[in-house]
């Protein structure tokens, strides 16, 4: 299927005027529709993160944990 020139330019001039995460947003709608099972690569792979592996003091750690262990494992039904 070939795209329509007039539809094609239109689109690219909106989409060059976006910032670069909603040009992502609009090729992931485009995926959408277009039924693509390719899916969008997000995060960080982890052999990037290997660098500051152990840079974070264990204390630190031991807070964290305990932070969310205290206040992200409750459910507030009237939150929502």
């Amino acid at each position: 299927m070939s795209p329509d020139p007039a539809i094609q330019s239109e689109l690219l001039s909106y989409l060059v005027q976006l910032p670069v995460g909603d040009q992502a947003r609009v090729v992931d709608f485009a995926r959408t529709l277009a039924g693509s099972s390719q899916p969008r690569l997000r995060g960080t792979p982890g052999k990037e993160l290997l660098r500051i592996v152990g840079t974070i003091p264990h204390e630190d750690l031991e807070l964290m944990k305990r932070v969310i262990e205290e206040d992200c494992e409750e459910i507030d039904p009237s939150e929502w």
